[in-house]
């Protein structure tokens, strides 16, 4: 199952960080089940959502290269907010290291300007042909979706 957790990229910094943000809404489906009493967004779905945004910067710096990037570790995850229906979760990534195969992010989760959650986050990028050569043709899939998403969270051709 493919979700996008992301309604648009506000800014973006090559090589550097990006912002994008996310309104909960609140026929959401997990609400129905998270807390029915208390609907907030899963702890996990904003680490979801922060790794979200720290792969569309990484694919955007490697000039959508690889076809894959996998979040490979989660450090020193904190969560000291909720995200209710009706309120904006705005996320920001800002690369710390990077190599060819790993990049680490600091990333952050904000609700009307204060911290919801935060964490570290370690990338991984790589093509499907690289480790199944026969398999050439799912990169040129995955790299045009890719870049199909990307343009409409930029809010490209709207």
């Amino acid at each position: 199952m493919r979700f996008s957790l992301l309604d648009r990229i506000t800014d973006l910094q090559e090589g550097k960080c990006i912002t994008a943000a996310k309104i909960l809404r609140a026929d959401e489906d997990y609400l129905a089940d998270h807390f029915p009493r208390f609907p907030v967004m899963p702890g996990v779905l904003m680490l979801e959502a922060m790794f979200q945004a720290g792969a569309w910067l990484v694919r955007q710096t490697e000039g959508f290269a690889n076809s894959c990037v996998v979040l490979k570790e989660a450090r020193n995850v904190q969560y000291k907010g909720f995200v209710e229906p009706g309120q904006e979760l705005v996320v920001t990534a800002e690369i710390t290291k990077q190599n060819e195969l790993l990049t680490t992010l600091k990333a952050q989760g904000n609700v009307d300007g204060v911290l919801a959650v935060r964490a570290k986050l370690v990338l991984e990028s790589f093509s499907i042909s690289d480790r199944y050569p026969v398999r050439v043709a799912a990169d040129e899939y995955g790299n045009q979706k890719h870049r199909a998403e990307f343009s409409r969270l930029l809010g490209e051709g709207a």
